[in-house]
C-alpha cells in the first residue's frame, strides 16, 4: 500500500513546488514587487542552473573533466538564431532544433574526445570550446563575427514571461535528468565513473555510457544555451571562451560534484553574489577565490557533497516536529 502512494505523493508535493516556483515570482514581477533587474537576475540564474546541471553531468555523474561547456552553449544559442531568423522556424521549434543540433555535436565531438581522459581530456576540450570561439568569429554571416548577432524576442522584452520559460525549463530538465540518473543508464554511467576496470568486468560498455553521458551533458548545454539566447537577445563568440566554462565548473565544485540540486543552488547564490558586488568593480573577481578556498578547506565535497536536497525529506521533517508538539500540547 506505502509503496504505491509514496510517489504519487510525492509527485504531487515535487508539482506544487514547481508550479508555485514558477508563478509566484512571475505574478510579483507581473504587479511591480520584483523590479526588472533582479527578475533579470534571476532568470539568468536559471540559466547559468542550467548550465551547471550540464557540467556536473560529465564531470561530478560520469567523471570526465570538461573544460568546454561553453562552446556547447554558444552552438545552442546560434543555432537557435539560425533556424528562427534564417529558416523562418517559430521559436519553440527553433529551439527545440537547437538543442537537437547541440547534442548532435556533441556526439561526434565525443568520439575522438573520450578516447582520452583526465588532464588530456580537459585540455582538449578547453582547445575545443577555443576552436567553436574563433570559428564564430569567422563566420560573420551567420554569427555576425566578433560584434556578435542580435536576437530580439517577446522573451527578451518580457521579464515575467523569460522568467517563467526559464524557471519551468529548469524544472523540467531537473526532473528529467533525476529520472534518468535513477535508471539503469544512469546507474551505468555512475559505475563507470567510480570504477572503470569493475564496470566492464560487469559487461559494462565504457565508451558506450561516457559517450551517453557526453551527450546528455551537450543537450542539457544546448538548452542552457537556447535560453540564453532568448532572454539576452544578443549573442557574441565571446560566449563560447575558456573563463565562462569554469564559471560553470565552480558552480559545480562549490555546489558539490555529483548534485544536481547542489549546483543548482550554488549557481543562483553567485549569480546574485555577481551583481551585488558590482559596486566594487573588478575586485568582486577575488570572491570567486575566496569562496573556493574556503569551500575547499571547510567542505571539499562542496555544499551538498553527492546529496540532493529533499523537498520530501524536509516536509516530513516539518510534519513530524508538528506532531510532536501537538503531542506535547495535547499531554499538558
Amino acid at each position: 500500500m506505502t509503496t504505491t502512494k509514496f510517489p504519487l505523493r510525492s509527485t504531487l508535493i515535487l508539482g506544487a513546488i514547481g508550479i508555485t516556483a514558477v508563478i509566484l515570482p512571475t505574478f510579483l514581477i507581473r504587479i511591480g514587487l520584483i523590479d526588472d533587474y533582479i527578475a533579470l537576475i534571476l532568470t539568468l540564474g536559471g540559466v547559468n542552473a542550467i548550465m551547471a546541471m550540464s557540467v556536473n553531468m560529465i564531470v561530478g555523474i560520469t567523471g570526465q573533466l570538461s573544460l568546454g561547456q561553453a562552446g556547447f552553449l554558444a552552438i545552442g544559442a546560434y543555432a537557435c538564431i539560425f533556424f528562427h531568423f534564417d529558416l523562418g522556424l517559430p521559436l519553440p521549434l527553433a529551439a527545440v532544433f537547437g538543442v537537437i543540433f547541440t547534442a548532435f555535436i556533441g556526439f561526434l565531438i565525443g568520439f575522438p574526445v573520450l578516447k582520452l581522459s583526465g588532464d588530456y581530456l580537459a585540455i582538449v576540450t578547453l582547445g575545443f570550446g577555443e576552436i567553436i570561439r574563433v570559428v564564430f568569429i569567422n563566420i560573420r554571416p551567420l554569427t555576425g563575427g566578433p560584434q556578435g548577432r542580435p536576437f530580439t524576442t517577446v522573451m527578451a522584452m518580457n521579464p515575467a514571461l523569460a522568467f517563467a520559460v526559464t524557471t519551468g525549463t529548469l524544472i523540467v530538465v531537473l526532473a528529467l535528468l533525476q529520472n534518468f540518473l535513477r535508471s539503469s543508464y544512469g546507474r551505468a554511467i555512475k559505475a563507470c565513473r567510480e570504477d572503470e576496470i569493475a564496470a566492464n568486468a560487469n559487461g559494462i560498455n565504457i565508451f558506450r555510457y561516457k559517450m551517453m553521458g557526453f551527450v546528455v551533458s551537450a543537450f542539457v548545454a544546448g538548452v542552457g544555451g537556447a535560453l540564453f539566447a532568448m532572454v539576452v537577445g544578443f549573442v557574441v563568440p565571446a560566449d563560447a571562451q575558456f573563463m565562462r566554462s569554469i564559471d560553470f565548473l565552480i558552480f559545480v565544485v562549490l555546489g558539490g560534484m555529483g548534485s544536481m540540486t547542489g549546483a543548482i543552488l550554488a549557481a543562483y547564490v553567485l549569480t546574485y553574489l555577481q551583481e551585488f558586488l558590482r559596486f566594487l568593480q573588478d575586485f568582486r573577481l577575488i570572491i570567486y577565490p575566496i569562496i573556493l578556498i574556503l569551500v575547499m578547506l571547510f567542505r571539499p565535497k562542496g555544499l551538498l557533497g553527492m546529496r540532493e536536497l529533499s523537498f520530501i525529506g524536509i516536509i516530513d521533517k516539518i510534519a513530524t516536529k508538528f506532531a510532536l508538539l501537538r503531542r506535547k500540547a495535547g499531554k499538558a
